[in-house]
């Protein structure tokens, strides 16, 4: 699986650029600020979702036309090549198009497997259980495309709860339909969370990795997640109540937590040093890779933002290997190309420099 063809449109600082690579590993080299963040972003928008950024289709214009954007790939995935277009015009929600056939953001899954890893992940293990929860949920999207209609079902259906809480609404009549589509979802949700983190799991037992192992565990920040979807409406209906004092929904999958053990040492990872657990970020996008690629057959890509500075030389070799190893198209990101020797022609480099604000992109 892997890019073949990138074209940017006024996305961010890119007015106009067009790259051509083959499935080797893809090195962006450039000074800060040029650019090259913005061509990841732009490659993590061709799967389901806002990006790596999260950002609004309007944010992602370029300024100061703000005259909208496109972006359009070229995709080789499961034997066939499938073009990718995604626009947005003067800030409305950004439109998706397959095969020049309409299509849902939902539908990228299909398409392409996208993971990432970027500077802003790097306090994962020490911010709130809501970074943890999207890290969970882009993993398990990967195995589970579908994971993202239950996951939008389940916001669509909560939302509608926490609004009768938030108005005091006591008719315990209007509560039971969404209860109802809130269990069917969220334990789909639970489920595949949990089906993921097995899969994570069997894929770094069975590796040989120069990177720490990490022990996952999904846990709920009060009480425990109800086994069943009858148990979950159960629960759902029991704590009404109790929800009405807090004015929000108090149990479900939205109150997971992922927690993460360094294997190796028994400490927890908030628990350590800034390089380990940078570490155990690389190795787990490493194993939902190698779990991904058994799974579906073809490695997915891989957006690898700045990771190549946070690790000392011999990490960095182990990094390149693995990827190479895997077979993945890795897109990664760095000041400098000595950063990427080791790679050597296992790797293409594109070059990315600012001129009057304004991103160029060429090979080197």
């Amino acid at each position: 699986m892997h890019l073949t063809a990138l074209t940017l449109s006024h996305l961010r600082s890119h007015k106009s650029a067009r790259i051509a690579v083959d499935e080797r590993p893809v090195a962006i080299v450039g000074p800060n600020g040029a650019g090259k963040t913005n061509i990841l972003e732009a490659i993590s928008i061709l799967s389901p979702g806002r990006g790596f950024r999260r950002a609004s289709a309007e944010d992602m214009t370029r300024r100061p036309e703000a005259l909208g954007w496109k972006l359009t790939g070229l995709v080789q995935s499961f034997g066939r090549i499938h073009e990718i277009e995604t626009w947005s015009e003067a800030g409305a929600a950004r439109q998706v198009r397959i095969d020049e056939k309409m299509a849902s953001q939902v539908a990228l899954g299909s398409v392409a497997r996208i993971l990432w890893l970027i500077p802003a992940m790097d306090r994962l293990w020490i911010e709130g259980a809501d970074g943890r929860r999207r890290f969970l949920d882009r993993l398990t999207l990967s195995f589970e495309p579908a994971h993202a209609d239950a996951a939008l079902d389940y916001e669509k259906a909560m939302r509608e709860r926490n609004r009768l809480l938030k108005d005091q609404v006591r008719d315990m009549a209007w509560y039971g339909a969404l209860e109802a589509r809130m269990a069917k979802a969220g334990h789909m949700i639970h489920r595949n969370r949990v089906a993921a983190l097995d899969l994570l799991r069997q894929a770094q037992d069975q590796a040989e990795t120069s990177f720490p192992v990490a022990e996952l565990e999904l846990v709920q920040t009060e009480g425990s997640m109800p086994e069943t979807e009858g148990d979950l409406r159960d629960a759902f209906a029991e704590s009404r109540f109790r929800d009405l004092a807090a004015g929000r929904t108090l149990v479900g999958p939205h109150r997971a937590d992922l927690y993460g053990v360094y294997a190796a040492k028994g400490v927890p990872a908030r628990d350590c040093s800034t390089g380990e657990q940078k570490a155990l970020l690389v190795s787990l996008i490493l194993a939902n890779a190698r779990a991904l690629a058994a799974r579906i057959g073809e490695p997915p890509i891989l957006l690898l933002d700045e990771v190549a500075a946070h690790l000392d030389v011999n990490r960095r070799a182990a990094l390149y290997d693995e990827i190479c190893a895997l077979g993945a198209q890795a897109w990664m990101t760095g000041t400098e190309a000595d950063l990427f020797a080791d790679l050597g022609t296992r790797a293409q480099f594109l070059r990315v420099t600012d001129q009057a604000g304004e991103s160029t992109v060429a090979p080197f």
